[in-house]
């Protein structure tokens, strides 16, 4: 069932979005060559427990997953393209790493994803990040009262083909409120024009993802980590966005790190 809420529950739900951009941003500028992707986890769970906040992965479990997820924070490295199953594993450097995070608070769930290179970056890994946010803003933008749906997958679509990149259209974005993953579905491709019609309300993650060398998946032995089929490096990008009549307002937009 695909949800509208109301300006007031829109405005419930800012602390949620504030504290999930404020915690990547922390993990983000924690984060260094020789950083274990369990201390990352452990870091996210301590910030969780300061803001009296739930985290909306621990016992998650949906068919695609081999079991509960049993930790706080997703962390894709490299080939790593979703679902990243924090592990014994300290980063490198030139390592490219997505967090991907979503808490409830009072109710109210937010859900945002980086990327990012810990040490000297790639070029060709800066512009796979730079093409997931230009996708992500363009899917922003394309929000709009009155639009349709296709409309948002398109424009994301338009950004990430037009940079020579395939589009998986198994995983994307997805409704937001009181649950972490609602109706309606939003793929990363599509056709404007076609698709639910957008309305005051609707609250959506948006969350463009990219490989470089394929649009293939495949699921890592832990039953969670989604790599490229080609091994090739991927990166994404997520902001929890609302509909209102003056427009889509982003609730996790990038504010400063925790003190």
């Amino acid at each position: 069932m695909i949800e509208h809420f109301t300006p007031a529950e829109i405005e419930a739900m800012r602390p949620a979005g504030r504290f999930v951009a404020e915690t990547l941003a922390t993990l983000r500028d924690e984060a260094s060559v020789g950083t274990n992707l369990l201390e990352i986890d452990a870091r996210a769970a301590e910030l969780i427990a300061q803001a009296g906040a739930t985290s909306c992965y621990v016992d998650y479990h949906p068919s695609f997953g081999a079991m509960p997820f049993g930790k706080v924070i997703c962390t894709s490295v490299n080939d790593g393209a979703l679902h990243g199953l924090p592990h014994d594993y300290r980063l490198r450097d030139g390592d490219l790493l997505s967090l991907d995070f979503a808490v409830s608070i009072d109710g109210w769930v937010a859900d945002s994803a980086i990327s990012f290179v810990v040490g000297e970056p790639r070029e060709e890994d800066l512009r796979l990040i730079e093409t997931t946010e230009r996708a992500l803003e363009a899917g922003i933008g394309a929000l709009r009262v009155g639009g349709r749906l296709g409309d948002v997958s398109a424009a994301i679509g338009a950004v990430c083909r037009g940079a020579g990149y395939g589009v998986n259209l198994e995983f994307g974005g997805h409704g937001v409120g009181r649950e972490m993953h609602g109706d309606p579905h939003v793929v990363n491709d599509g056709r404007p024009g076609r698709g639910l019609k957008l309305l005051p309300g609707l609250v959506i993650a948006i969350e463009p993802w990219l490989m470089l060398g394929t649009d293939r998946i495949f699921t890592d032995a832990d039953g969670w980590t989604l790599r490229s089929a080609d091994g090739s490096r991927a990166a994404h990008s997520e902001h929890t966005v609302a509909l209102t009549e003056d427009g889509p307002v982003v609730l996790t937009a990038p504010t400063l790190p925790l003190g």
